[in-house]
């Protein structure tokens, strides 16, 4: 049947069938999750292989059903959730000064000509430095404390910050430029209103990349810095790789990586929404 309007045209009813189904959202999510779940039982399943095959007694090196249970039995206790919370309290101190100094640099290594040419390439020059490089340093400035921690996670995420927003910079196109230019938007307003929020996609994968480089860098730095005997999660690994603990070993380990892999998912979807926003998804 059909709906006429008052023009005299008819317009054709939509049926029940026409309308989206029900459970499209839930579908949608079983797209998105399933493959992380089939990759999961993957590398479970490949583990308990090696385990099956003796390679390694299982004393040194104990299967899935072991190691989760030992994860388990953790997660009742109060000092995991403690070292957890020591862990994410100096990533996110880190990551926070890396932002803004990283951010800062990058705007005016971009904005400066003479700065690109003194500094730009040092930026992807301190990006490939290990993190554990610069312990040493770290160390006999700061002796054995948080700051040398922090320290390294800023010289860890910082340079790939400023290099995540000198890229966007750089890709943002002429055409942009000269509107913004023709409207009247010069100097700072040109980067307020204009250069930055194009490059934005691009700053937010130096974001992204810029936590990696800070959760690596944190790690390695709790596995070497022991700071007024806090048991943070690089301090819990070490002790059990002194201990010989191998199921309390590796259940810190699938724990340090869910916490990356949690917080990676994060910035990708903050990344798919600014793309989308911008016209970048791919999709029409």
């Amino acid at each position: 049947m059909a709906t006429e309007i008052a023009t005299g045209f008819a317009l054709p009813e939509i049926s029940e069938a026409a309308s989206p189904p029900h459970g499209a959202p839930a579908l949608q999510v079983w797209r998105n999750v399933w493959p992380k779940v089939a990759a999961v039982g993957l590398a479970l399943a490949a583990w308990q292989v090696v385990v099956w095959s003796g390679w390694k007694p299982d004393y040194v090196l104990p299967g899935p059903a072991a190691v989760l249970g030992r994860l388990a039995a953790d997660l009742r206790h109060a000092d995991f959730y403690v070292g957890v919370a020591i862990t994410l309290r100096r990533a996110l101190i880190g990551y926070a000064i890396a932002v803004a100094i990283g951010s800062a640099v990058g705007i005016l290594v971009a904005r400066v000509s003479l700065l690109r040419k003194a500094v730009g390439s040092a930026i992807l020059g301190l990006q490939s430095m290990p993190s554990i490089a610069w312990f040493p340093l770290a160390i006999l400035l700061f002796q054995l404390s948080e700051g040398a921690i922090t320290f390294v996670v800023i010289l860890g995420a910082a340079p790939a910050i400023a290099a995540g927003l000198l890229s966007g910079v750089d890709h943002v196109q002429p055409l942009l430029v000269r509107v913004g230019q023709v409207m009247g938007a010069k100097g700072l307003g040109l980067y307020r209103h204009v250069i930055l929020p194009a490059a934005f996609p691009s700053f937010v994968g130096g974001l992204k990349q810029g936590w990696a480089f800070a959760w690596r860098s944190l790690m390695a730095g709790e596995l070497l810095v022991i700071v007024n005997h806090q048991a943070s999660l690089g301090q819990q690994l070490q002790f059990a790789r002194d201990l010989a603990d191998a199921e309390q070993l590796l259940a810190l380990m699938i724990v340090i990586f869910a916490i990356g892999v949690a917080i990676d998912s994060l910035f990708g979807t903050l990344d798919r929404a600014i793309r989308q926003r911008w016209g970048l998804g791919g999709e029409v």
